[in-house]
């Protein structure tokens, strides 16, 4: 499949996209070549500088851009150093929802080409409004979750999944056995197999991660602080209406905003 709008498809499917700007060489007007361990994804992201985007960053303690963010607020219970540990995960991977996970270039593609079709796809998308947010414990950690299915927003997902495949690279063995030691049902083994990730389609669950690994007491006590500080977003609509392409330039990096491709329509 190449270049054309994203469908909401009649079975489902997929996205992707890579991260960080590659430099252009003036001797060749050539882009650099990526390293091996490049990965790129295609994630939901809120707008710069809109509310959640700003608690998601003084939360986290690091904004996707790597800009400069307001300082956590203390909570009580926690110290500093328990929810520096709580958030290392997400920090990792900055505030976002996952549409296409990450994923490495498949011998023949590379960035620019994937910003190409990625441009032209979410040329003819039409933003559409997300249900209101929850605070949920989401399978062992804290995540922001819509309180209301979103047939929109499944198909958006399973439509990055499958019209961008071809740019991925196919899953290592030590890929496959790592996502295999989590237990995962036929079909997910199946969707692993075929699109490099078992939690796509009927099991894909849009979550914006707030927490790593934690404990359910753990969890139920901090989870009223949580409320409080993301207070001004949750139960709000928030619009859908654009992709924002990540990178990751090696395997310890921390994945960051490369570009932000809108949508093209207006609901």
């Amino acid at each position: 499949m190449r270049a054309g709008p994203l469908q909401p498809p009649g079975c489902y499917a997929a996205a992707t996209i890579p991260v960080f700007p590659l430099r252009d060489d003036p001797m060749t007007n050539q882009r650099s070549i990526l390293p091996p361990t490049y990965r790129v994804a295609l994630y939901w992201a809120p707008t710069a500088g809109s509310p959640l985007a700003e608690l998601g960053a003084a939360w986290l303690g690091r904004d996707i851009t790597d800009a400069a963010v307001t300082p956590r607020a203390a909570l009580s219970g926690f110290s500093d150093e328990r929810l520096t540990q709580l958030t290392k995960a997400p920090r990792h991977y900055g505030l976002h929802a996952t549409l296409k996970p990450p994923f490495g270039f498949a011998d023949g593609f590379d960035l620019r080409q994937l910003e190409t079709e990625l441009a032209v796809a979410t040329e003819d998308m039409v933003a559409f409004p997300l249900p209101p947010l929850r605070l949920t414990w989401l399978d062992g950690f804290l995540a922001l979750t819509p309180a209301a299915a979103s047939p929109a927003l499944d198909a958006l997902a399973a439509a990055c999944v499958q019209s961008f495949d071809h740019f991925r690279r196919s899953a290592s063995a030590a890929e496959l056995t790592r996502r295999r030691a989590t237990g995962l049902s036929a079909r997910q083994d199946a969707y692993l197999l075929r699109w490099g990730y078992p939690y796509v389609f009927e099991d894909f669950r849009f979550h914006v991660t707030l927490t790593g690994r934690i404990a359910q007491a753990e969890a139920e006590q901090l989870m009223p602080q949580l409320s409080d500080l993301f207070a001004s977003v949750l139960g709000t609509e928030i619009a859908i209406n654009e992709i924002t392409l990540f990178g990751q330039a090696a395997a310890d990096a921390s994945f960051q905003q490369i570009r932000r491709f809108r949508f093209g329509k207006s609901a």
